[in-house]
């Protein structure tokens, strides 16, 4: 019948997979939709497990773990408080928790990265709004150091994935969800617009806010930018399920983008 989702199992998953350029020892950053791909048996387990499997035992995968709803210069925290009183603001303000890399969960980064976060073995960053796990023999060195003032520049994750070489995985979402193109908003100009931000964190002294300047990070042009890098560069596409999915090097997203923004961004005094 016309929409009617697919059963899709661990097997065909697989396949997919390989079918699409997923090889041993590869270093993958996912961005995922589970519902994209169909009825998934065994859920989101089934997807990480099979794409592990894919990467063999010295492959590394990493996924975004972000927790923007323990910012108040979020949009997530702007929607959440739309309409409350000043009373009412001040009590969500206290409610909001602390970011820890052990337990806090993601927000909107999907079931599948939320998945990856708990597995055993996997590592998390410690940036309270722009975190990333990874679970594999090259975690370590791609998740530590996540400098609180770098969101997503060059002491961040996103710079280790670059230096290792690392595949962008589009698992059933477009150019918009690409986090890889952050990276080349702090290297397209020297001098980047710039912007507060603040979030609740703990250092171990108990729950405190916390204010640092950083680069003014901007998806809204991704989709466009993401339809021209395709055209340009070329980038491996099949299905995985149901799913579309998009195998192409970090490396090279991050170079294309920053040329991109220096030619279709206004310009920055």
């Amino acid at each position: 019948m016309p929409g009617q989702k697919i059963m899709v199992n661990y097997a065909r998953i697989s396949r997919d997979f390989s079918a699409l350029g997923v090889e041993p020892g590869q270093v993958v950053l996912l961005h995922s939709s589970l519902s994209s791909i169909g009825w998934v048996e065994g859920g989101e387990h089934t997807v990480v497990a099979a794409l592990r499997e894919s990467l063999g035992p010295h492959g590394t995968l990493a996924v975004p773990t972000g927790t923007s709803a323990n910012s108040d210069t979020s949009p997530i925290y702007r929607a959440a408080v739309a309409g409350m009183s000043a009373d009412e603001i001040a009590g969500h303000r206290s409610r909001m928790p602390a970011y820890a890399p052990a337990s806090t969960p993601s927000n909107l980064m999907g079931v599948i990265a939320e998945h990856v976060r708990t597995l055993p073995g996997a590592r998390r960053s410690a940036h309270p709004q722009t975190s990333f796990a990874a679970v594999g023999p090259h975690s370590a060195a791609i998740i530590d150091g996540h400098a609180r003032d770098c969101l997503l520049g060059e002491r961040s994750p996103l710079a280790r994935l670059y230096e290792a070489g690392a595949l962008v995985l589009l698992l059933g979402v477009g150019y918009d969800k690409c986090t890889a193109f952050h990276l080349a908003e702090y290297r397209y100009h020297p001098d980047p617009p710039r912007r507060s931000y603040r979030a609740v964190v703990d250092d171990g002294e108990g729950r405190a806010w916390c204010e640092f300047e950083d680069v003014h990070v901007d998806d809204s042009d991704f989709a466009r930018l993401g339809a021209d890098f395709e055209r340009a560069v070329g980038v491996r596409c099949g299905p995985v399920g149901a799913a579309r999915a998009r195998l192409f090097p970090l490396t090279a997203a991050v170079d294309y983008a920053a040329a991109w923004f220096a030619t279709n961004r206004a310009p920055h005094p």
